[in-house]
């Protein structure tokens, strides 16, 4: 079988890393293609098991995406997988996937329906398997027209450590936090809740990895604060053994992968009750309210101020994510979900 993945995304984050996880572990039968925006191609190129390649302009946000259904037409796919960071802004890959092949996709955010509900309801409704990573988005999936026989749920994923981060403990404490740098992850209410830690007379520093169109706005609002921002990371593990607390203040979220790799690496986290996270991460993290500044800092301040709990609170992230959030398991899942939405369309022959 011939599964073409398309990523269609202005910056590398939590959907684009999801991606690289199918595309490394789904089983050698599906033989793995790649349509890739140019943005965020580099990012893909070290990503194996991918037989095709192919990066084409952005299309997020347009009207059509002839480049995407060209690529698509040449690759001949049996099924196409659509990465979708929100219900609409990818629409015309959406529409070119349709067109080539039965369809695969995961929608990674809630949101609004664009401008035109109906013709994006057309195009949902077309959807051979919708792919949902929490509740919130399995519900919606169904608002914008997946049959809801059609939704699976699959719980996300990530790389598993053999061993479990040591936090260096230094003096001050280092809070890191990984993510695209636009609204949605909150890094502003992160801002507020440090200078309210610093104005408290709590040293700290803080490292904020990821790249994103909010950045200038961020580091606008950080003079005088202990905070770095590093760009995009490379070596995210790298940069997690470097952390005592792992921080991430999402306004909307399904279930982050960057949460579940901090868990997975041992380190205490603070985060906010949004989409799975709270069934799914339990009492193994300090989850607050999203935009709630001041009972962030209040868990910041408690993490910082007390080392038993954050090694409690550590170890019992990295049990819980061994048992729950493999990669692994989550490619397998999608392994029956492509096989699925392959079942009963004529195969292309092999060359």
């Amino acid at each position: 079988m011939r599964a073409v993945f398309v990523v269609d995304s202005d910056a590398f984050g939590g959907a684009e890393v999801h991606t690289s996880h199918l595309l490394r572990r789904l089983p050698p039968g599906i033989r793995r293609g790649l349509v890739v925006s140019e943005p965020v191609a580099p990012a893909f190129r070290s990503v194996p098991h991918v037989a095709e390649r192919v990066a084409v302009p952005l299309a997020r946000h347009r009207d059509s995406a002839p480049e995407v259904a060209a690529a698509l037409a040449r690759l001949e796919p049996d099924v196409v997988h659509v990465n979708l960071v929100d219900p609409a802004s990818n629409a015309a890959c959406l529409a070119a996937a349709l067109d080539t092949a039965p369809t695969v996709a995961t929608l990674h955010l809630t949101g609004h329906p664009g401008p035109d509900p109906s013709g994006l309801s057309a195009l949902y409704g077309g959807l051979d398997r919708a792919v949902a990573p929490s509740a919130p988005i399995a519900a919606q999936l169904c608002e914008l027209g997946v049959r809801p026989e059609r939704v699976v749920r699959v719980r996300n994923g990530v790389d598993l450590p053999a061993e479990a981060a040591r936090p260096p403990g230094r003096t001050p404490l280092l809070i890191g936090a990984v993510g695209r740098l636009t609204e949605q992850k909150g890094f502003d209410v992160l801002l507020g809740a440090v200078r309210r830690l610093v104005r408290g007379g709590r040293p700290l520093a803080v490292v904020v990895a990821g790249e994103g169109r909010d950045r200038a706005r961020l580091e606008r609002q950080a003079p005088g604060l202990p905070v770095t921002f590093i760009g995009h990371c490379a070596d995210v593990p790298a940069l997690l053994r470097r952390l005592d607390v792992f921080c991430l203040p999402s306004r909307r979220e399904a279930l982050s992968l960057a949460l579940l790799e901090a868990m997975a690496h041992g380190l205490p986290c603070v985060t906010t009750a949004v989409g799975d996270v709270g069934p799914e991460v339990g009492e193994d993290a300090l989850v607050v309210e999203p935009e709630d500044e001041v009972g962030l800092a209040a868990a910041l301040d408690r993490l910082l101020g007390d080392p038993a709990l954050r090694r409690a609170l550590g170890e019992r992230a990295r049990r819980r994510a061994l048992a729950s959030f493999s990669a692994q398991r989550m490619a397998d899942d999608y392994a029956g979900v492509i096989a699925s939405a392959g079942a009963g369309h004529p195969m292309r022959a092999s060359t």
